[in-house]
């Protein structure tokens, strides 16, 4: 399609979802439901596409879209995809597809639900698509805002704390993240504000690199649920409906991980290089507590909403890794971008095998509950599929992803390494306790009534079951396309 603006009508997709349901009355529930499922598949279509254009053998940005937006202000609407926003685009569209059918049941207040979850995800794609500062921080906006009343209205256990508590956790993150952006536009001269042009700026001397990067490594950071700042992110998993935990878990904090790798290591590559060993340090740290923290809870979603810190840190310990230079810089990236991929699709196959539980049980202790592969087996086995892969069991995509952030650690920082590849075994007591507990054992009479996964319901989870089996046998699918990714130190 050569000529077709093909990143700007994936932004789109969800935008006319947003459209379509606001001018669909809210007694059309069925009606809603489809233009929506239509929109999600069109943006699948089209991010497929986007794989498929995408020239490898030359790399960096393609597909590029350029026009002036607020002239008189130097802001411009530029986007375009290397590597990695065809791979994060790709996700985003999987995950929000899979969302809209996992909540075909719902029935409460659905027009106001699907709006909101149309408005994200709309933010997401432009995150992952936008070359402009301005226009980063404008689409990372809209995409953090419709998670308060997406929590506060339609989830549960403490949903209006929980949803207050992640909104303020996002602000603090975005009150470091300004003036960190506008120092970047100010220091370069106040003539544009291209993430490529700026990462050419001779003003930005070591010394301020030294200085700034913080404030946008920290702002984005908090969304990426770096330790310490990760306390928003179990409390607000426990609280969302299923759909929103997978766009929370599988693509939102993506996209803090994204904005310190678009804007902060591109930019201040020499910022990032000093700073390098404390947030790896950091990170190790993230990847041991949230693993050791899973093992004492009792939510299944608890146990979700920690082992997506400890698999988070995994992500920033393989970005800082890449900060730092050196023989296994790039091993260190292709982990880190194949864990974001990996880790989004993993965490919404876990929330939709556990949201299908929670609609029948309302229960989400693991100790009510045993036997349920006896007695649900599909949606037993998804749930123990996705576990498998929380694990970095051989043949899932986390496999790879995990093993490339562990090989380049232990060569660049082995202590670090260690400790991080320690976490693992955390890891694994904390899945094979779930399993031992919920999954296998004595069944539970009290959910004698529980119906399996059928044709429709099973549809999604089978697409991310399936997806992270395709990259877990197949990796050079993916390493080759994260690879023709060109960014700077």
């Amino acid at each position: 399609m050569p000529g077709f603006p093909i990143l700007t009508a994936t932004i789109l997709c969800p935008l006319i979802a947003l459209l379509v349901t606001l001018l669909i009355p809210g007694r059309h529930e069925k009606a809603i439901k489809i233009a929506n499922t239509l929109c999600a598949l069109a943006s699948v279509i089209l991010a497929i596409t986007i794989w498929a254009q995408y020239d490898r053998s030359v790399g960096g940005f393609q597909m590029m879209e350029d026009m002036a937006w607020l002239p008189s202000f130097d802001i411009r609407y530029t986007v375009g995809v290397d590597g990695a926003g065809v791979v994060l685009g790709l996700l985003t569209a999987i995950v929000f597809f899979t969302g809209v059918l996992s909540m075909w049941t719902l029935k409460t207040r659905v027009k106001e639900y699907f709006a909101f979850k149309a408005a994200l995800v709309f933010g997401v794609f432009g995150v992952f698509f936008a070359l402009d500062i301005f226009a980063f921080f404008f689409f990372y906006e809209i995409a953090v805002l419709p998670m308060y009343p997406l929590i506060a209205i339609w989830g549960s256990t403490r949903k209006e704390y929980s949803a207050m508590k992640l909104t303020l956790f996002l602000m603090a993150g975005s009150v470091l993240l300004f003036p960190g952006l506008i120092a970047l536009y100010v220091q370069a001269g106040g003539e544009t504000w291209n993430i490529l042009e700026l990462a050419q700026s001779p003003q930005y001397t070591r010394t301020f690199q030294i200085f700034c990067y913080p404030f946008i490594y920290i702002g984005f950071g908090v969304l990426a649920g770096m330790f310490p700042f990760h306390g928003w992110s179990p409390t607000g998993h426990v609280a969302a409906p299923t759909a929103v935990s997978m766009l929370h878990a599988g693509v939102l904090m993506k996209l803090g991980a994204f904005g310190i790798l678009r804007i902060g290591m591109t930019c201040l590559p020499l910022g990032a290089a000093y700073w390098a060993p404390t947030f790896a340090t950091l990170a190790t740290a993230g990847i041991i507590y949230g693993a050791f923290v899973a093992m004492r809870q009792t939510d299944f979603k608890y146990v979700i909403g920690f082992s997506s810190v400890s698999h988070m840190g995994i992500v920033l310990l393989g970005l800082n890794i890449y900060a730092g230079g050196g023989d296994v810089a790039q091993t260190g990236l292709d982990g880190a971008i194949f864990q974001m991929f990996a880790h989004g699709i993993m965490t919404a196959l876990f929330f939709s095998a556990v949201g299908f539980i929670y609609d029948q049980t309302h229960d989400r202790d693991i100790r009510h509950f045993g036997g349920l592969v006896s007695q649900v087996p599909i949606a037993g086995s998804m749930f123990i599929l996705a576990a498998m892969c929380g694990m970095g069991v051989p043949g899932f995509a986390s496999f790879w992803a995990e093993l490339l952030v562990f090989i380049a650690a232990v060569q660049t920082y082995p202590v670090l390494g260690i400790l991080a590849i320690v976490g693992l075994i955390f890891t694994a007591a904390y899945t094979l306790r779930v399993l031992g507990k919920a999954m296998f054992g004595p069944r539970n009479k009290n959910w004698e009534h529980l119906v399996d996964v059928g044709v429709w319901a099973l549809l999604p989870r089978a697409i991310l079951v399936g997806v992270l089996l395709l990259f877990g046998f197949f990796p050079n699918l993916i390493l080759d396309m994260i690879r023709s990714t060109v960014w700077g130190p």
